[in-house]
């Protein structure tokens, strides 16, 4: 049976339980809350091990062909790319149509803690490099320790020809433990999609967000079928680009219904090799930069949050220097969700309501019921981005 059919399967199941059987206590939401947390711990498990030892080997390689420079910089310039398009088309759609403005809340600020670029920074060299290999949530720290090792040890191939055998070779062993562990994934499938619809209704019963749903999930379909295969078509002149929405299907599926960039790691790697045939390389190095960085459908998503709470505030238009201000703050806030793999997007909506001031400090609240959502959403663009 075809992967992607089980893991609809899964869904299809889901969504039954979800509607016959709903969590009618909070023992229940309980129960269902620390099953879903097993299921994101059971797909990131092996995340890790796959990613030190195939980006070890794909530095090594990519070094020694002479082609480490070439991967980076088109890497590099598609994820800024991207999330730059994103982010414009967010802010574009948002100027035109308007959406229907969202009530103000009494509730208070809570405490928020403090984010800090510097954070971010200085985890990326620990004290000890064995350290960055036990943080499953931030992963290029792993990703920036195995690189080396791997690129390193093309300086002398003679003396590391053990090293990089041992590292190919215990790759390939957790890709195919991985595997096994993407196939099991599909009946976790069910506990996310019973968690996702229980959100999603509850969301949709409130009435205040429908319109933002509509906008997000058009902007999806958008993107998804028009713009992203155009885009293969005419600049890649690729002549089937909807087989890459077809590989997509499982990355998509996971990504859009648990929110967690980084459980859909581990789908992109194996259908970027099985279903596109992309080198292992260059599979190895680049699906890992683009679950990091490239968070374009974020950058889209809180462009068109911050503007729907401006407006949900104030009548009045929207100058164009805050325009500018909103569309290069959501462009570098994007790539500071590194370290948050899943619910990125509404802490980054959180900063810039902070960061933009004049009493919209709280203004993220308006946004909290309808987080889990907007979330899946930019992690739904983030997958198909990566594979496309």
């Amino acid at each position: 049976m075809k992967l992607w059919l089980k893991y609809l399967i899964g869904i299809g199941a889901g969504l039954v339980l979800a509607i016959l059987i709903p969590p009618s206590s909070m023992q229940s939401r309980a129960v269902l809350d620390f099953i879903v947390e097993f299921v994101i711990r059971f797909g990131r498990y092996t995340v890790v091990p796959v990613l030190f030892f195939s980006v070890a080997v794909a530095g090594f390689k990519l070094r020694d062909e002479k082609l480490l420079f070439r991967t980076f910089r088109w890497t590099i310039l598609v994820i800024l790319a991207s999330t730059f398009a994103l982010m414009l088309l967010g802010l574009v759609s948002a100027l035109i149509i308007k959406l229907p403005r969202i009530p103000i809340t009494t509730e208070k600020v809570g405490e928020i803690s403090p984010f800090t670029w510097k954070t971010l920074i200085t985890k990326i060299f620990p004290y000890s490099g064995f350290e960055a290999m036990v943080d499953g949530i931030y992963l290029f720290p792993c990703f920036v320790f195995a690189f080396l090792a791997g690129a390193g040890s093309a300086s002398d191939k003679n003396a590391s020809k053990t090293a990089i055998g041992l590292f190919d070779s215990l790759s390939k062993v957790f890709y195919i433990v991985m595997t096994f562990f993407t196939e099991i994934l599909a009946v976790g499938m069910i506990a996310l999609m019973f968690r996702w619809t229980i959100e999603f209704l509850a969301t949709l019963r409130t009435g205040v967000y429908n319109g933002l749903v509509v906008m997000l999930f058009v902007e999806l379909l958008v993107i998804a079928f028009v713009i992203y295969p155009l885009v293969l078509r005419l600049l890649c002149h690729e002549m089937h680009p909807y087989r890459i929405l077809y590989a997509s299907i499982c990355p998509f599926l996971v990504a859009f219904f648990s929110g967690d960039t980084n459980l859909a790691l581990g789908l992109h790697l194996r259908h970027g090799k099985e279903s596109l045939g992309i080198r292992r390389r260059v599979n190895a190095f680049t699906y890992p930069l683009f679950s990091i960085f490239g968070r374009g459908g974020a950058a889209l998503v809180q462009t068109i949050s911050f503007i729907l709470i401006l407006r949900s505030y104030s009548s009045l238009g929207i100058p164009v220097s805050d325009m500018f201000w909103i569309g290069g703050i959501s462009f570098v806030l994007s790539f500071s969700l590194a370290g948050f793999p899943s619910g990125g997007p509404f802490i980054a909506v959180t900063a810039m309501c902070l960061l933009y001031g004049r009493n919209f400090e709280s203004g993220y609240l308006l946004l909290k019921n309808a987080a889990p959502l907007i979330c899946a959403m930019a992690a739904g663009i983030d997958a198909l981005t990566a594979m496309f």
